[in-house]
């Protein structure tokens, strides 16, 4: 069989990326960005939050408050097997720190969300090339969201809330 030229083959990285963001939008989330880039670095989905916060009241009620969170977004899109521990070891200090400073970058474009609690997620993305090509996004039992895009199977098997923090050392 011959090579085919790269340009035949699916990005897996962006497909990975469009199944985390589609998963967050069905729980919730709004995305502001995919792949906000500066000289620093790349993140690849910036999510915002809009929840209300439960407050016990004077009277023993509650007070609802409205509260705006930021999640970036770092996916990993990996095929079973990869050397990487699907991702994870990916995630060097040297890449959470330049994550954080493009996450600083993105707040200082947008100060309007600079007041805004911000975490920084991991999403853990499997693929596996399969035969036929269907399209769509499922819940599964197995995995927080499916979907089969150009010949692969994508599986978004872990979401790891606040994988790391912002007080990184940068010494």
């Amino acid at each position: 069989m011959a090579n085919l030229p790269p340009s035949h083959y699916p990005d897996i990285g962006s497909l990975g990326e469009d199944l985390v963001a589609q998963w967050l939008q069905s729980t919730g989330w709004i995305i502001l960005h995919r792949r906000f880039s500066c000289r620093w670095g790349e993140i690849d989905i910036i999510a915002q939050y809009d929840g209300s916060v439960g407050e016990a009241g004077e009277q023993g009620g509650k007070l609802l408050t409205q509260q705006s969170l930021l999640a970036f977004v770092e996916v990993k899109t990996r095929s079973s097997g990869s050397w990487d521990g699907g991702g994870r070891s990916a995630i060097t200090p040297q890449k959470q720190a330049k994550i954080w400073r493009t996450a600083g970058i993105f707040l200082a474009q947008y100060p309007e969300k600079a007041d805004y609690s911000c975490r920084f997620d991991v999403a853990i993305v499997y693929c596996q090339q399969i035969s036929k090509n269907i399209t769509g996004v499922t819940a599964s039992q197995k995995a927080l969201a499916t979907s089969s895009v150009a010949g692969y199977k994508f599986k978004l098997q872990e979401y790891i809330l606040a994988a790391f923090d912002s007080s990184i050392d940068n010494g």
